[in-house]
Parts: structure tokens; C-alpha cells; sequence
């Protein structure tokens, strides 16, 4: 038997997609893709995205170039697992946002039979692995790592500069806030 590929669901099959990368790399707009195409080939699909996320709507996943798609916001990862029962494709969006329960929600709706399809930034501004998206990749069948544009240079990027101040790990925004940076024009805050 062939393995599926990312856009069906064989019956009693599941299996989890992590979409990974900085800032500004077409994370949200890569999930909303493939939510609407599984909402095309008429799956049922269930969305959902951190209460902390409320940058630009409070009750949908929207990418920084205006796309949307309607969500649900919850708190806790486990708030998924009993909306999401009746779903054949799960979409969560900001994972970053959760705790490391995430992963045993996802373990259990992909066994469950379900398609997975989780979104968040794999590093955080100081360039560490940003929880719990290194313990969904390990346990991925499928991950997808996107590159933005460095905002100083425009090589390809791939790490999240903050361009102001707060010293904590999470500050919810956007350009005011946040850049696209590579290798190179990256600025690590200690320095």
C-alpha cells in the first residue's frame, strides 16, 4: 500500500504535519492552504488557535499577508481533544503558544484517525527551540520548514528578531515588534 499523501485521509489513518519556521515565513498561510483544501474535499475540519493570540481577530487563524480562516481559542491543549472529536482534520495554529501536552493531544487525535496539521515557530527570539515544537516534529510523519525573507539583507531567513526590549520569552505581535532575520543580520539579544 502507498503512503497517503498530505492531502487525503485513508479511512482509520492518521497522522500529524508540523509546519515549522520564524516569523513572517508563511506558517498560517501554509495551514490555512491545506485546511481549505481538506474543507474543499469536504472533510470535516475543526480549527483551533491559543487565547494568547488575539493579534488580529479573536475567533480565526489570520496570516500576516490577511488570510483567514474561523478557529476556536482555547487555553489548554486538552480543550481540543473532546471539540475536535467529531473532526477527520484538526488545524492548531500558534502552537508555541501551548505546553508540551500538545503532543500527547496531537499523539491521540492522529491515533485516533484524525489528520493533524500544526502550525508554530520553531525558534524563539534568542534563538532556542521554542517548546513544545521540537517534541511534535519528533513525532510528526510529516514537517514542512518555511524561510521568510531577512528584513535587512533579503537572503533567506529563518530566525525572529526582537526589535525591542521585553525580556520575555512570550510577547504577542507583529512588525513592531518582531523581524525576519538570517544567519548573518541576526542579532542575538544578549550582544
Amino acid at each position: 500500500m502507498a503512503a497517503p499523501t498530505l492531502h487525503t485521509t485513508i479511512q482509520g489513518t492518521g497522522w500529524i504535519e508540523v509546519i515549522c519556521g520564524c516569523m513572517y515565513s508563511g506558517k498560517t498561510e501554509e495551514l490555512i492552504r491545506r485546511l481549505r483544501r481538506a474543507q474543499l474535499a469536504r472533510q470535516k475540519v475543526m480549527i483551533f488557535k491559543h487565547a494568547l493570540d488575539t493579534r488580529y481577530d479573536h475567533d480565526k487563524i489570520v496570516s500576516h499577508n490577511e488570510q483567514s480562516l474561523a478557529s476556536i481559542a482555547v487555553k489548554h491543549a486538552s480543550e481540543i481533544s473532546d471539540l475536535a472529536a467529531d473532526a477527520q482534520v484538526v488545524g492548531i495554529d500558534e502552537a508555541q503558544f501551548f505546553t508540551g501536552e500538545l503532543v500527547s493531544v496531537a499523539e491521540n487525535l492522529a491515533n485516533d484517525g484524525k489528520r493533524v496539521i500544526i502550525a508554530g515557530l520553531d525558534q524563539d527570539f534568542r534563538g532556542e527551540p521554542f517548546q513544545p515544537i521540537p517534541q511534535l516534529l519528533a513525532a510528526a510523519e510529516y514537517i514542512t520548514k518555511t524561510l521568510a525573507i531577512c528584513m535587512v539583507c533579503g537572503n533567506p531567513a529563518d530566525r525572529t528578531q526582537r526589535i525591542t526590549r521585553h525580556p520575555e520569552r512570550v510577547v504577542v505581535g507583529g512588525r513592531e515588534i518582531y523581524e525576519a532575520r538570517c544567519r548573518r543580520c541576526y542579532v542575538h539579544p544578549g550582544e
